[in-house]
């Protein structure tokens, strides 16, 4: 008994030979090596009964021993056996095939999706961030500028300030002491004056005995006055 399997069709042939005749069959099928052979099973080994080997041994039945009959029995049994493991192998390939395929269809690729109008969108936002990093940094480096301007205004100011405030104060200084000086040499030339006019007052009162003493005060007084406004 042999089988051969190509591409999608299966073929089985069988020969069973005797002392006293034969007895053959040829199968060919495309649906697959199981299907063929569980068709045909009944029509190609009905050891026994029907076909040729019914007509070859019927008139000689008795010829066959004991031992023959088992053995053809026991091919017939081996021959079921086999049978079923193909189909079993058949549904175990069959179903392996789907799972394959079932396989391929979940991780095949989705469908390309059109990302050039994302990858624009996205190129443009990258130039605005980037036109608005650039401008921040503008904007930062001018801040810089401006601290650094005014505190060199302010240490100018401050600077001009103390120097101001150090020049008044030795202005005052200078001041305070001309003030005292002026006030020492009013008082120097006032106790001066005093006495020349009470020297003169002297001398004109023993000179003229007979003037005005309140008219001689006033001018004094007058003269007193005038030398204090000076």
């Amino acid at each position: 008994c042999s089988s051969g399997p190509g591409g999608g069709s299966s073929r089985t042939s069988c020969r069973l030979s005797g002392g006293l005749g034969a007895g053959s069959c040829r199968l060919g099928s495309a649906g697959g090596l199981g299907s063929a052979l569980g068709s045909s099973y009944s029509s190609c080994y009905s050891f026994g009964s029907g076909g040729g080997y019914g007509s070859s041994f019927g008139g000689v039945d008795g010829l066959l021993a004991g031992g023959e009959k088992a053995t053809m029995q026991n091919l017939n049994d081996r021959l079921a056996s086999y049978l079923d493991k193909v189909r079993a192998l058949e549904e175990a390939n069959t179903e392996l095939e789907v799972k394959i395929r079932d396989w391929y269809q979940r991780q095949a690729p989705g469908p390309t999706r059109a990302y050039s109008q994302y990858y624009r969108t996205m190129e443009e936002l990258q130039n605005k961030i980037l036109t608005a990093t650039v401008d921040n940094a503008y904007i930062l480096l001018q801040i810089d500028n401006a601290h650094l301007a005014a505190a060199d205004f302010r240490t100018k100011v401050l600077d001009e300030l103390t120097l101001a405030r150090a020049d008044l104060e030795m202005q005052i200084e200078n001041l305070k002491e001309e003030l005292a000086y002026l006030k020492k040499n009013h008082e120097e030339e006032m106790n001066a004056l005093r006495g020349q006019m009470a020297g003169e007052i002297n001398v004109e009162m023993d000179a003229a005995p007979g003037m005005d003493l309140s008219r001689i005060l006033n001018k004094m007084r007058d003269q007193y006055e005038k030398m204090a406004e000076k």
